[in-house]
């Protein structure tokens, strides 16, 4: 990649998802479009205009792919999901402005569980948001706070979910990760503001190893750090 908007190049990339058959899917936020590339990194295809309309893109953070091939899109601008085949074609939309069940306030994360539900980060309304594979609302947890409450969010910003079905959470503004079952149950969480192992500067994206380790961008740190699985 380098800057540009032609093919395999990019303006301001953030989110990237594996697929099950290596593929590597980008979300190009700047140039409004999603990028698709081999394990090689060598261009497949791409899809996306800045727009309103289906299949269209206000700055597209984060993308997250399920097991069976549907790539789900955090269309953050347009305060929406979007579900696309594998191959870029849509397949359906959820979500508007607001605090409502299933509205959003700018998401940020997107995460798919191995039974197909989907996770997102509704970023400015501090909470977490589950759905069905169909987009169909299932629960919400969280609350704006300051790091001191379980299950409480200042700009949550990334999600990940583990094979085992939990929850990771990048808090960001509280500088934290916060772990939860698959019902939104608090299970446990760590970090602070600091520089020294194990604390965060502004946290954004988290990620889960099949073997339960946790994988944490440590932004204004500058750095990744690692942890073992946990309770």
């Amino acid at each position: 990649g380098t800057v540009g908007s032609g093919d395999g190049e990019f303006r301001n990339p953030n989110g990237v998802a594996v697929a099950s058959d290596s593929s590597v899917y980008v979300a190009d936020t700047s140039n409004h479009r999603i990028q698709k590339f081999t394990s090689d990194g060598v261009f497949v295809s791409q899809w996306g205009t800045r727009g309103t309309g289906d299949g269209e893109f206000v700055w597209p953070i984060s993308v997250a792919v399920a097991s069976d091939g549907s790539v789900y899109v955090a269309d953050k601008d347009n305060h929406r999901i979007q579900k696309f085949t594998s191959e870029g074609v849509f397949v359906s939309q959820w979500g508007t402005y607001g605090s409502g069940d299933g509205e959003f306030n700018h998401p940020f994360g997107v995460a798919v569980a191995s039974d197909g539900s989907v996770y997102v980060t509704d970023m400015n309304n501090s909470r977490i948001q589950k759905f069905n594979s169909a987009g169909g609302f299932v629960r919400k947890w969280g609350e704006l706070g300051t790091g001191e409450g379980d299950g409480e969010f200042r700009s949550p910003f990334g999600v990940a979910a583990a094979s085992d079905g939990s929850v990771y959470v990048s808090d960001q503004n509280n500088h934290r990760i916060q772990k939860f079952t698959a019902t939104g149950g608090f299970v446990s969480k760590w970090g602070r503001l600091g520089s020294d192992d194990g604390v965060f500067y502004g946290p954004t994206g988290v990620a889960v190893a099949s073997d339960g380790s946790v994988y944490v961008a440590d932004t204004y740190n500058h750095r990744i750090q690692k942890f073992a699985p946990g309770p």
